[in-house]
C-alpha cells in the first residue's frame, strides 16, 4: 500500500523575479535585495527559476548560477524552491542533481512545452522524473504556457507517489482547483496544493486550498503575509480590504502593458521602480516603455499608500 503521508507545505511562496543586467549576467546585487526583501517580509519560501522568474529563457549556466547563489543568499531561512522544466527529461533531472548538491530544499516541474501529451505519457513522465530525483516534487499545471492541463484524476494518481508532494495550479480554473481539493485531498489531506494567480489566493484557501505562489508577494510581501494570514483566521473583514488591494495590483500594475507577458513586465518595471532590481528583460521578452512606466510609477504610489492605511 502506497505510503499517504506527506509533509504539508503552507503559506506565500514568492515566484522571483530574476534580475539579470543583460542576456548573459545575472545581477546578484539586485537578486540579494530582493531575495532579502521577500524574507523580511514573511513569505514562507523563494521560487526561482519560474515564469515569473524567466527561467525558460535563462542559460543553464545562469540557472546554475541563480540555484546557488539563491541557497547561500538565504542561509536557511527560507526553503528554496527550484523550477526544473525543459523539453528533455535528462535535463531537468540533471537540474535537480545540482539543485540537490547545492542544498536546495524542493523542486517544481511543469510539463514539457513542445508535444500534445495524453494523460497516460502525463502521468509517466512525472513518475519517470520523481523516480529519478531526490528532493521533494511539486507537478505544476500551467495551461497558458504548456498548452496543457494535468487532469484532476492524473494529480490523484501521482500525489501516491511518495516523493510528489504537492501541486502549484496557475491554471486560473476555480472549478479544477475545487475538484482537486475534492478528488485528491480527500484521499491525501497532507497534498499541498497552492495557487498561482494572486487574484484566487483568498478564494481558494476559503475551500481548502494551502497558500499561494503569488508573483506579487516579489513586490508586495507583508500584504501577501497578510492576506495569508488573514485567511488562516478566518477575518473575513480583513481579507475583503486586503483583497482589494490585490485586485489593485492587478489592474494597476499587471495590466497597463498590452503585451501578453503583461502581469512580468509590469511587475519587473514596477521593482525597478523602487530600487529593487534591473529592469532588463531576457530576450526575448522586452521592456515597458513610454507612458506606460509612468502609469505604474502612479499605480504603484497608490497601492503602497493603500497598504500603508491597511496592512
Amino acid at each position: 500500500m502506497a505510503d499517504t503521508t506527506k509533509k504539508l507545505i503552507e503559506g506565500i511562496i514568492t515566484p522571483m523575479i530574476t534580475s539579470v543586467s543583460d542576456r548573459k549576467h545575472i545581477d546578484f546585487d539586485g537578486q540579494g535585495r530582493l531575495l532579502d526583501r521577500i524574507v523580511a517580509g514573511g513569505v514562507n519560501g523563494a521560487f526561482i527559476l519560474g515564469t515569473t522568474g524567466e527561467g525558460c529563457s535563462l542559460s543553464e549556466r545562469m540557472k546554475q548560477e541563480l540555484i546557488e547563489f539563491t541557497v547561500s543568499h538565504a542561509r536557511g531561512r527560507v526553503p528554496v524552491f527550484v523550477h526544473i522544466a525543459d523539453c528533455c527529461l535528462e535535463n531537468s533531472i540533471a537540474l535537480a542533481s545540482f539543485a540537490e548538491r547545492k542544498n536546495a530544499d524542493y523542486l517544481v516541474c511543469a510539463l514539457p512545452f513542445y508535444f500534445g501529451l495524453t494523460q497516460e505519457e502525463i502521468y509517466r513522465y512525472y513518475i519517470a522524473l520523481a523516480d529519478n530525483v531526490a528532493l521533494p516534487l511539486f507537478l505544476y499545471n500551467i495551461p497558458a504556457q504548456t498548452k496543457m492541463m494535468i487532469s484532476a484524476g492524473t494529480v490523484k494518481r501521482l500525489a501516491a507517489h511518495p516523493n510528489i508532494i504537492g501541486i502549484k495550479d496557475s491554471s486560473g480554473n476555480g472549478t479544477y482547483f475545487n475538484t482537486l481539493l475534492s478528488e485528491v485531498k480527500g484521499k491525501y489531506p497532507d497534498f499541498s496544493i497552492l495557487v498561482g494567480p494572486d487574484e484566487m489566493l483568498a478564494s481558494t484557501m476559503g475551500t481548502g486550498g494551502n497558500g499561494g505562489v503569488n508573483s506579487g508577494s516579489n513586490l508586495f510581501p507583508e500584504l501577501f503575509s497578510a492576506l495569508f494570514k488573514a485567511c488562516k483566521e478566518n477575518d473575513r473583514k480583513r481579507i475583503i480590504g486586503l483583497q482589494k488591494i490585490v485586485m489593485h495590483v492587478s489592474s494597476g500594475i499587471y495590466s497597463v502593458d498590452s503585451s501578453p507577458m503583461s502581469f512580468l513586465k509590469g511587475l519587473k518595471t514596477a521593482l525597478y521602480l523602487e530600487g529593487m532590481v534591473s529592469d532588463c528583460m531576457c530576450e526575448p521578452l522586452g521592456k515597458v516603455s513610454g507612458a506606460d512606466i509612468e502609469t505604474i510609477r502612479e499605480n504603484l504610489s497608490a497601492v503602497k499608500k493603500e497598504i500603508a492605511e491597511t496592512v
